[in-house]
């Protein structure tokens, strides 16, 4: 009896433990739209990445804090230590190399596409020349980055990808850049006369996470985590939700 009463209050001390130890503080840029993040209120409620960042908490036996933030800020918080998660981000759209955050391995491809409101089988590039492209605030392009810089291609930045989309419909401009599940989503309910059309792939790029490597953060067992939810389909089954 005396073991079986020590082994309980052991238990309970380590859920106590538990329940001690801080939220993961996952990166939400408010810039995002569904189908990847859901914002109500300021507060992330719903989308791709919220599930995919509130099971991965609870795989490591901790709390998720998403905290919206604008794209920049969650830059100079990455410097500061002050983000202990970001995920779906690639190394070329970091500005800083953020030496004390490990890489996961990638969990998915964002495809980039120039969309028009009208379809153009026979699109090219050069088509965009002197045309104003619908972009979103503090995203970067690289490929279209020499255009950009040269004043070829004139950038108009809305604040988040699915206002974007919005203007591109409202014929503020005839070119976007959307990445292929926001346009999908934005297509979803919409008759087929109504939808935007993707004219050309302008990149592929590998998407992961970044798990900051310090003792008051789990950071092989989080890494540990995204590697069986891929083994195990479970982002195949989050992004499924959202077809």
């Amino acid at each position: 009896m005396r073991l079986s009463l020590c082994a309980l209050l052991f238990l309970l001390c380590l859920a106590a433990s538990a329940e001690e130890q801080r939220p993961l503080r996952f990166s939400v840029s408010e810039s995002w739209a569904m189908p990847m993040i859901k914002i109500v209120d300021g507060q992330a409620t719903g989308g791709i990445l919220y599930d995919l960042q509130m099971r991965l908490a609870q795989k490591v036996g901790r709390r998720a804090e998403m905290l919206v933030l604008p794209r920049l800020r969650v830059q100079r918080l990455l410097v500061s230590g002050g983000i202990d998660v970001r995920c779906y981000v690639n190394p070329d759209w970091l500005v800083e190399s953020h030496h004390q955050y490990i890489w996961s391995l990638p969990f998915m491809v964002q495809r980039d596409l120039i969309v028009a409101r009208k379809a153009d089988p026979d699109f090219k590039l050069e088509q965009l020349r002197d045309e104003r492209l619908g972009t979103v605030l503090g995203f970067s392009y690289p490929n279209l980055e020499t255009l950009l810089a040269s004043g070829a291609i004139h950038r108009e930045d809305a604040r988040t990808q699915e206002l974007a989309l919005e203007k591109l419909e409202a014929g503020r401009y005839r070119y976007a850049i959307s990445n292929h599940l926001a346009l999908a989503w934005f297509n979803r309910d919409r008759p087929a006369e109504q939808r935007l059309h993707a004219l050309a792939e302008i990149s592929a790029d590998l998407i992961a996470c970044i798990v900051r490597d310090e003792p008051d953060v789990p950071t092989q067992a989080l890494l540990r985590a995204l590697v069986q939810m891929r083994q195990d389909g479970e982002f195949e089954a989050i992004l499924a939700r959202y077809r």
